[in-house]
């Protein structure tokens, strides 16, 4: 495999997962950190870091918007719902564990 294939295939696995999140508001940030580690912010804030190391100018809310496939304001006003106890405790928990680690 060339460097570029593998680059178009990054490429494509990475338009994939952003459509697949974009299908799913239902499911929320918070459950992916508790999860998975990660959430639609971070995967905005990996793709504004690899623009920055690219030397390409883009901002946070480009970012998110690249992500979110709209403002990140009017995805939380359509779908971010409210934490529950029990998320936010599970969410302290792994920050609490992860930074023994």
């Amino acid at each position: 495999m060339t460097e570029q294939e593998r680059l178009e295939l990054e490429a494509a696995a990475f338009r994939s997962l952003v459509q697949h999140l974009r299908s799913r508001p239902d499911v929320q940030n918070i459950d992916m950190m508790n999860l998975a580690g990660f959430c639609r912010n971070c995967l905005s804030k990996w793709y504004k870091a690899a623009a920055d190391d690219a030397g390409l100018e883009v901002t946070p809310d480009q970012a998110r918007e690249e992500v979110y496939g709209m403002p990140y304001s009017e995805w939380k006003k359509k779908y971010q719902q409210e934490a529950s106890a029990e998320q936010q405790a599970a969410f302290n928990k792994q920050n609490a564990d992860g930074k023994k680690a």
